[in-house]
């Protein structure tokens, strides 16, 4: 008999041990490791460095239009140059520019022909138009450059809230959970109370109906708790799953919450992106002004040409050629041509003045924008330490709160028990207390909710990340 015993002894001690060492291996994920994983794996952060990288390469190829344009052409032909006077219009490009003597009847001697051509266009001065088209894709670089920082910055404060709201879900339903608790336990004191006879049958119905409440709290806080993992889960880029979060920010308030940021207003990420805007739209007006003046080119052209065809074919002997490829192909006339020309629609300037304008409207409507944007910015950051400020006299009260319910719950327990007290006095305890210890749940997480507000408003991340 005591080996039965302690065979199942040992077996349920290993049992619990196993459990234990279950749930002690199961990885808590910090905050920090949390924004690590969300920068690398959400979509829209993603996008918008392959939207810089693309336009680092477009900047690349804007210097590049600079450079004179080299063209080379090699063509070799086989058919037939019979020519004859009368107009000729070219349809889309569809007649043949065969060219020869004017013969008076039609033949179809053949040979190969030949033409090599090389080209070179430089437009040598245009005002700065290519200077100033660079200057504008650079401008665009930052652009895009300051749209990923900004991105990447607004995803940290998403994912910290977050984060924050899943850990004070997570406590809200374990504080339901603990109400739901002293419900039953309610539940059982008034039932045997009722078949005892002291007290009335209608406490078991209130008692049966603050079960069913509290019942119907923890499945809404449970919801809220999965609505929020969920949210989490998609701002890291993973699948949803249960996270186990750090107890810290429901258990401590920040060391340093009034801590003042080290970033200028003006260094604010989403300030930045505004004013990058307007320097893009003001450099695009620059860029369009450049259209309003000539252009200025040399050019340069060198040709060789072969054919078949003699010199005297259709003069003196309609039989002057040869069909031989070689004869074709090898070139024994040559040209080149060397020039320069400027070009200038002088009826740009009038479009290109409107064009002008409208762009510096744009320029206007961005700086209106980023104006606007640097007072809400600032107003929240006054709004920010007044939370913070609020927040921490909460702190402050929600000890002295839940120290109170609980002795006025113990109190009208006992007092119920031993029948000195109504059921209705009691369920008001029970409900005071749940009350307390959902504010004690949230009021350290307020503070931390608070301090990440006056990061969002500063621009400054570290006033939030500091604290740990």
């Amino acid at each position: 008999m005591l080996n039965t015993i302690s065979k199942y002894t040992l077996s349920g001690i290993f049992c619990i041990f196993f459990v234990n060492q279950a749930q002690s291996q199961q990885k808590v994920l910090s905050l920090k490791e949390a924004e690590q994983i969300a920068l690398a794996n959400y979509g829209t952060i993603k996008a918008k460095a392959s939207q810089l990288n693309a336009s680092k390469a477009y900047l690349k190829e804007t210097r590049t239009e600079a450079l004179p344009d080299l063209n080379v052409s090699l063509q070799q032909d086989y058919g037939t140059v019979n020519g004859t006077t009368g107009p000729l219009f070219g349809y889309h490009g569809l007649a043949v520019s065969s060219s020869g003597p004017t013969l008076p009847n039609q033949n179809y001697n053949a040979a190969f022909g030949s033409l090599y051509v090389s080209n070179i266009n430089w437009d040598v001065f245009a005002f700065g138009k290519a200077r100033e088209r660079v200057k504008v894709q650079g401008a665009v670089v930052s652009l895009n450059e300051t749209d990923l920082v900004q991105e990447q910055f607004q995803h940290q404060i998403r994912v910290a809230s977050t984060y924050l709201n899943l850990l004070v879900a997570q406590q809200l339903s374990k504080a339901q959970e603990d109400n739901l608790n002293r419900s039953i336990q309610l539940q059982k004191v008034v039932i045997a109370r009722v078949r005892n006879g002291l007290n009335p049958g209608v406490d078991s119905s209130l008692a049966n109906a603050e079960v069913s409440n509290a019942k119907i709290a923890l499945t809404n806080a449970q919801q809220i708790a999965q609505d929020q993992s969920n949210q989490l889960a998609q701002y890291l880029g993973i699948a949803p799953q249960d996270f186990v979060l750090d107890s810290t920010f429901v258990s401590n308030a920040p060391p340093k919450p009034n801590a003042i940021s080290t970033v200028s207003i003006d260094d604010h990420p989403e300030l930045r992106y505004f004013r990058n805007r307007i320097g893009v739209s003001d450099e695009q007006a620059k860029y369009l002004s450049t259209f309003s003046y000539p252009t200025f080119s040399l050019f340069g052209v060198y040709q060789g040409r072969g054919s078949g065809f003699k010199s005297d074919y259709g003069i003196n002997n309609v039989n002057d050629y040869s069909s031989s490829y070689g004869a074709g192909v090898q070139p024994t006339r040559y040209n080149y041509l060397l020039g320069a020309a400027v070009i200038w629609n002088i009826t740009n300037p009038f479009r290109v003045h409107y064009q002008v304008q409208s762009q510096k409207y744009t320029s206007d409507q961005y700086r209106n924008e980023y104006e606007l944007v640097g007072q809400q910015l600032r107003d929240q950051q006054l709004l920010a330490e007044v939370r913070i400020n609020n927040a921490l006299k909460n702190y402050i009260e929600a000890p002295v709160e839940v120290k109170a319910a609980t002795d006025a719950y113990n109190q009208k327990f006992a007092l119920y028990k031993n029948g000195l007290a109504n059921i209705v006095d009691f369920t008001q305890a029970l409900y005071v207390l749940n009350r307390a210890e959902v504010d004690r749940d949230i009021v350290s997480n307020t503070v931390w909710q608070a301090v990440l507000s006056k990061a969002a408003a500063t621009g400054d991340f570290g006033v939030f990340m500091n604290n740990f």
